[in-house]
């Protein structure tokens, strides 16, 4: 549609294709929306889109001014753009326009401080401000993502009922809530992308270990995720993997997945988790492994010729020594429930860190909740989310979720699979860095007892850091040098 007849509902700046989707989402669900991009084709393309699509409520507007005035009081602008500078040069652009009482909601992956800093500016102007988490990619954000809005509370009522029909609709409800105060949302929706990276990191390990140990095909392999998302499996993830493997290549024989370079990309919301996860002292190893890993992939030339240098570690002797003679179908299904057993430790990890995030910043987070808006809509979306769910409304303080009574028996019924895939991928020299993070993370945190006592000793040995004891209370310091040495002469003289 070309002009407006009256104001339209709802605002939305910076139209790449997600903005577009958005837009054309929020249209369809019956709000009228105007819609703006410095580069006037894009809001061309968009106002096409709206006609062919449906002849969908979209406005089209060419300046920040006519653009912001034809929105209804008090107006909500989303702005889509890329995250850092562009997001101040945008909200400097429409705010000029804005009066108090209008709200600016950024639907991009920003760092949450630098939503803070600018909810503070905003507040300062009378404006209000959402910083909002949007997953699900382009699909999600056309037909029904997941939102994880964060900032103030009266702007999101403002817009909630538009939240509502827009986001992905589970049978619990819309795949939105308000998240709490600051860059809360932000930061949700970062951790969000942080266990994505381990997901993702454990799938790419399942498939190593089951095509170069089990020696499984690509056919098979599709056929193995396709029956693997009809279970405890069931999640987008699982179902994107087993259609991977199945598009051959138009350019050359084979599967197309086949072809594709071994070097992850990444845009900096897994490191920003892993760097917080160590602020907060929250182990993450599972994430940080599936960073680690995203980082030696970068290094394909240096590898191909460590792969010359080291060719006596017999990479392809090791794997045939131990793939003779192997059960197929035990592989199969120990490796189903080895990446189980693993996902719930990443997921575990994510939620220790949201849940110290909250405590330090008094967000006030609903585990639960976030594990149910999860459900659809966004890249991690899976069927087990619904079952942390229930173990966080169970019991809101439960310390992690492994020790969950219906995550604890499940573990423990699979930790003999996990163990063997470990031991058979370690026999066979291939790394598995994220199912050995969440092994060890597994591992560590049930038992009453580590070796950190020694660690304690050595630290009060060299800087005198003092230690605790187990039967008395109080600090203690020992000259250990002096009394090893004393004890060594004794012991000498006894001799």
């Amino acid at each position: 549609m070309e002009a407006s007849p009256a104001l339209s509902r709802i605002g939305l700046a910076g139209l790449a294709v997600m903005g577009q989707n958005l837009a054309l989402n929020i249209a369809e669900k019956g709000f009228p929306i105007s819609v703006y991009n410095r580069t006037t084709s894009k809001v061309d393309e968009t106002v096409d889109r709206a006609h062919n699509e449906g002849n969908l409520p979209l406005f089209g507007q060419y300046n920040p001014r006519d653009f912001v005035l034809s929105i209804q009081r008090p107006r909500s602008v989303i702005i889509l753009v890329k995250a850092g500078a562009p997001v101040d040069q945008t909200i400097a652009a429409l705010s000029a326009h804005m009066e108090p009482g209008d709200a600016i909601i950024d639907g991009g992956n920003e760092w949450y401080e630098n939503t803070e800093r600018r909810i503070a500016e905003a507040t300062g102007r009378g404006l209000l401000y959402l910083g909002m988490g949007v997953s699900g990619g382009e699909e999600g954000a056309r037909h029904g993502p997941s939102l994880m809005p964060g900032g103030s509370h009266q702007a999101y009522t403002n817009v909630q009922d538009i939240l509502h029909k827009v986001a992905a609709q589970v049978e619990d409800g819309p795949c939105v809530t308000y998240i709490g105060e600051g860059g809360s949302g932000n930061f949700v929706k970062m951790v969000h992308n942080g266990i994505e990276y381990g997901d993702m990191q454990l799938i790419s390990e399942a498939y190593d270990v089951l095509k170069n140990v089990g020696g499984l095909s690509n056919e098979e392999l599709g056929e193995i995720f396709a029956e693997w998302n009809k279970g405890e499996l069931e999640s987008f993830l699982i179902e994107i993997t087993a259609d991977i493997f199945k598009v051959r290549d138009d350019l050359a024989d084979g599967f197309l997945v086949d072809k594709l370079l071994d070097k992850t990309g990444m845009k900096g919301t897994g490191k920003w988790t892993v760097q917080q996860a160590a602020e907060l002292s929250v182990a993450a190893p599972t994430i940080a492994a599936s960073l680690d890993c995203r980082y030696l992939s970068g290094l394909k030339e240096e590898r191909e010729k460590a792969e010359e240098a080291l060719k006596q570690a017999g990479f392809k002797e090791e794997i045939g020594s131990v793939t003779s003679g192997i059960d197929k179908k035990r592989l199969i299904d120990d490796v189903r429930q080895a990446l189980y057993a693993s996902k719930i430790c990443s997921y575990a990890q994510g939620m220790n860190l949201l849940r110290a995030k909250s405590v330090e910043k008094g967000w006030g987070l609903n585990l639960g909740e976030l594990a149910r808006i999860w459900k659809g809509g966004c890249i991690i979306r899976a069927v087990f989310l619904d079952r942390i769910k229930n173990a966080y409304q169970r019991n809101q303080s439960l310390p992690n979720l492994i020790v969950d009574p219906d995550f604890a028996k499940e573990m423990v019924q699979r930790q003999a699979a996990w163990r063997r895939v470990v031991g058979l991928a370690v026999a066979a020299g291939i790394s598995t860095p994220g199912m050995c993070a969440s092994l060890s993370y597994f591992d560590t945190y049930r038992r009453g007892r580590l070796p950190a006592n020694l660690v304690q000793a050595q630290r009060d040995l060299f800087g005198a850091h003092t230690y605790e004891r187990v039967d008395r209370p109080g600090a203690f310091h020992t000259e250990w040098t002096k009394l090893a040495q004393k004890s060594g002469s004794s012991v000498g003289a006894l001799n």
